[in-house]
Formats: structure tokens, C-alpha cells, sequence
């Protein structure tokens, strides 16, 4: 049987050559948590080709996109309310209209 291959999104995931990321960081609980987490990798990164902020909103946007129909309810607004977060935490306004 031949071995499985990763998909190209669970690579770039896990070797993105845009920032490291904390093992685990999407599957915590806490949004906050999953800002703040994100939001360190971005600001330590010297990798990275554009601001921390928009790093950081990138990578989860990308998760939340990859995962698609997979992500529970629960979970999807976990995630989204992470982008808020990091919003906050980067000063910036949340969203209007939610």
C-alpha cells in the first residue's frame, strides 16, 4: 500500500515560510488564546513579508478556509471571534455588521 500524502494546505500549515506556529494553536479553546498565540508567532517571525497583523489574520483565515465543512458550528465561531481577538489585540476595529 503506498503512503498517504499530505495535502498541500496540511503543509503549508505546518511549514509556512511565513511564521512559525505553536503546535496545536487552532485546536484551543479559547479564542483569545488562539490570538494571542498567533499573534506572537507573527510579531517574532523575521520571516515574514508583510505586517504581523496581517500574518497573523492570513494564516487563520486560511485555516478556517481550509477546513471548510469539516469545522463544527462551535468551532467556526470559535475561529471567527479569534479574528476579532486579534483584532484587538493589534488596536484595530472589529468588524461591523456582526
Amino acid at each position: 500500500m503506498a503512503k498517504k500524502q499530505k495535502k498541500w494546505s496540511q503543509d503549508v500549515t505546518e511549514n509556512s515560510d511565513a511564521m512559525d506556529l505553536k503546535e496545536g494553536v487552532f485546536k484551543q479553546g479559547s479564542a483569545k488564546k488562539i490570538a494571542q498565540s498567533l499573534k506572537h508567532s507573527a510579531e517574532e517571525s523575521d520571516r515574514r513579508k508583510s505586517s504581523a497583523f496581517r500574518s497573523a489574520m492570513s494564516m487563520l483565515t486560511f485555516y478556517i478556509n481550509r477546513a471548510g465543512d469539516q469545522l463544527s458550528k462551535r468551532r467556526r465561531d470559535t475561529l471567527e471571534k479569534a479574528k476579532d481577538e486579534l483584532r484587538k489585540d493589534f488596536g484595530r476595529e472589529p468588524k461591523k455588521g456582526k
